[in-house]
């Protein structure tokens, strides 16, 4: 059961469908608390369920990192993690 959503912008919309991992850079905003390895559902800007897949950072980490480049996560969250939010390998899209 998902313990919460990320909605994305369009361009990691189509990196997604393109079988690319989620990067903190198309993230628009968190809904929800999570914490890393929480499954979570990934929204369009429009609303719509795109994928489903397990979440790299918790709600909090991903809130301060979201829209930035991933080179930037270090600097922000004070210790070094993944460049992804959530890795091709954990992410499922839905209805495609």
């Amino acid at each position: 059961m998902p313990r919460g959503a990320l909605t994305i912008d369009a361009g990691a919309e189509q990196s997604l469908i393109r079988g690319r991992s989620l990067l903190p850079v198309g993230v628009v905003s968190v809904d929800g608390e999570f914490e890393r390895g929480d499954a979570v559902v990934v929204k369009t800007a429009s609303g719509q369920d795109l994928a489903r897949g397990l979440a790299a950072y918790s709600s909090q980490e991903i809130s301060l990192i979201k829209g930035r480049r991933s080179e930037e996560t270090q600097e922000v969250l004070s210790y070094s993690g993944q460049d992804e939010v959530i890795h091709r390998d954990n992410l499922v899209l839905l209805g495609l």
